[in-house]
C-alpha cells in the first residue's frame, strides 16, 4: 500500500459437507419468512435475513474455491449459488460476474496443473462480521477462511494451503422485501488469495530513479540451476523463522503492532521481519527513518522493519541477504518481494516456510496465507516483477 508515504504491502473440495450444504440451502429457501415488508415500507433485516446473507456469501466463495479443485464440481451439479432464489439471491450482473470468475479460476486450475500443482479438496467457511443497513441497502462485512488440500502429484507437496480474506457485500431490497446481492468488494489488502481474481493491472511505467540499493529481478522459469542452502548449523535458524511464520500467519503476535486496517499500510513486511528476528536477525538500532537501521518492538519500529522497499534497502546494504537469480531457488527462511505493476516500487513481502521437490511455499500477512506455492503466485501475477533474497 502507498499509505503513510510508506508501503508495507499493496494488497496486501470436496464440496461442503452434507450438513453445511443443507444449512446453505435452508437459509436461502426458507418458506414464508419475512425478509421485510411487502409494501413500500423500508425492509427490516432480522436474524433470518442475516443468516441468508451469510449463506449466500458462503456459497459464492465456496463456488470460487471449488473451481480450483481437480474434480467435477458437485458431481456435475450446478453451482451452489444457483440454488438461491426468492428473498435473497444474486443480481443478474453479479451472477454473470461470478460465472466469469469461476471460468477464470478454472483456467487458473488448468495452468497450475500444467505446472505440476493440483488441489484434491477444498473447504470454505464464511462468517458474518457486521451488517449495516440504510434504507433498502445492506452492507455486509464477512471473513472468508479457505483451506485447499494439495494433491500428491509428485509426492512431496505440503498437506494444505490456506488463507483468510475479508470482503464487503452490498445487498439491495425491492419494494416486496426481496434482497439481491449487487456488489462484492475486497477489503483490506485483497487480491492475494488463491481463489481471488488478480487485481487489474495498470499500465507498466518506467522504473523510478533512486539512489538506494536496487535489487536485481529474479526469473520465474522452472528448473533453474541449483542454489543449495545450509538450513542448520549456521548463523541463523531458518527452521525457527518458518515455525514463527506458520504459528502467527492468522493469529497475530500481540507483542507487535498490527498494521492491517484502514490507513495502516498492511502488515506483510512487519510479519516477515518478525519471522527473521525469531530466527536470529539482530536489531540494528538507530533513527527510524534511516534505512541502514533495523529494529522492531511493541513500541517502536524502524521503517526498514515494516516497509517493503525500506526492508529491501536495509537487507542489501547490511549484506544480510544476497539476491537469487530465480524464484525457484528460494529456500526456507528466504524472502520474496513483488512489484505488481513494474513501476520500480515493490509492493508485497513474503517468507518461504517450506520447500518441496524444488518448489518454494510462501507464508504471508495482509491476505493471511499459509504455504502458497510460488507457482500459484506466478499463475496469478505472471507479468509482475519478482525479487528473491537469500537470507
Amino acid at each position: 500500500m502507498k499509505s503513510r508515504k510508506l508501503k508495507h504491502t499493496r494488497r496486501r473440495a470436496t464440496i461442503l459437507t452434507a450438513a453445511a450444504a443443507s444449512a446453505v440451502a435452508g437459509a436461502a429457501l426458507l418458506p414464508n419468512w419475512n425478509a421485510g415488508a411487502s409494501t413500500a415500507a423500508e425492509p427490516q433485516v432480522d436474524a433470518k435475513t442475516k443468516a441468508a446473507f451469510q449463506s449466500l456469501a458462503d456459497a459464492v466463495f465456496t463456488d470460487r474455491t471449488n473451481a480450483l479443485v481437480d474434480q467435477p464440481r458437485h458431481g456435475g451439479k450446478k453451482a451452489l449459488t444457483e440454488g438461491f432464489s426468492g428473498k435473497v439471491e444474486l443480481s443478474s450482473d453479479i451472477g454473470r460476474n461470478e460465472n466469469a470468475a469461476r471460468k477464470q479460476l478454472g483456467d487458473r486450475k488448468n495452468r497450475l496443473a500444467s505446472s505440476g500443482e493440483k488441489y484434491s479438496a477444498g473447504s470454505t467457511t464464511v462468517t458474518l462480521d457486521r451488517t449495516d443497513v440504510k434504507g433498502r441497502t445492506a452492507v455486509v462485512a464477512v471473513t472468508e477462511n479457505t483451506t485447499l488440500t494439495y494433491a500428491k502429484v509428485t509426492g512431496g507437496e505440503p498437506g494444505t494451503t490456506g488463507f483468510q480474506a475479508r470482503h464487503e457485500l452490498t445487498f439491495k431490497a425491492d419494494k416486496k422485501g426481496s434482497w439481491k446481492l449487487t456488489r462484492i468488494r475486497e477489503t483490506g489488502d485483497g487480491y492475494l488469495a488463491i481463489n481471488q481474481l488478480a487485481r487489474p493491472m495498470t499500465a507498466t511505467v518506467a522504473a523510478k530513479t533512486t539512489t538506494t540499493p536496487a535489487a536485481p529481478r529474479a526469473a520465474i522459469t522452472k528448473r533453474p540451476p541449483a542454489a543449495p542452502k545450509n538450513l542448520t548449523g549456521g548463523e541463523y535458524d531458518y527452521k525457527a523463522m518458518a515455525a514463527y511464520a506458520e504459528k502467527y500467519w492468522t493469529n497475530y503476535n500481540p507483542a507487535y503492532p498490527n498494521f492491517n486496517g484502514a490507513g495502516a499500510g498492511g502488515d506483510c513486511t512487519n510479519f516477515v521481519s518478525q519471522s527473521l528476528k525469531a530466527g536470529g536477525w539482530k536489531h540494528a538500532p538507530g533513527y527510524v527513518y534511516d534505512y541502514t537501521r533495523w529494529f522492531g518492538t511493541a513500541d517502536i519500529q524502524s521503517h526498514s522493519f515494516i516497509g517493503v522497499n525500506e526492508w529491501s534497502w536495509f537487507a542489501q546494504n547490511s549484506k544480510r541477504t544476497t539476491s537469487l537469480a530465480n524464484v525457484y531457488q528460494l529456500d526456507v527462511g528466504d524472502v520474496l518481494q513483488v512489484d505488481f505493476n513494474k513501476d520500480g516500487s515493490k509492493d508485497h513481502t513474503m517468507i518461504v516456510t517450506s520447500r518441496r521437490n524444488g518448489v518454494p511455499y510462501l507464508t504471508y500477512h495482509s491476505t493471511n496465507t499459509l504455504r502458497r506455492s510460488v507457482t500459484s503466485i506466478i499463475s496469478s501475477y505472471p507479468n509482475a516483477a519478482y525479487y528473491a533474497y537469500r537470507t
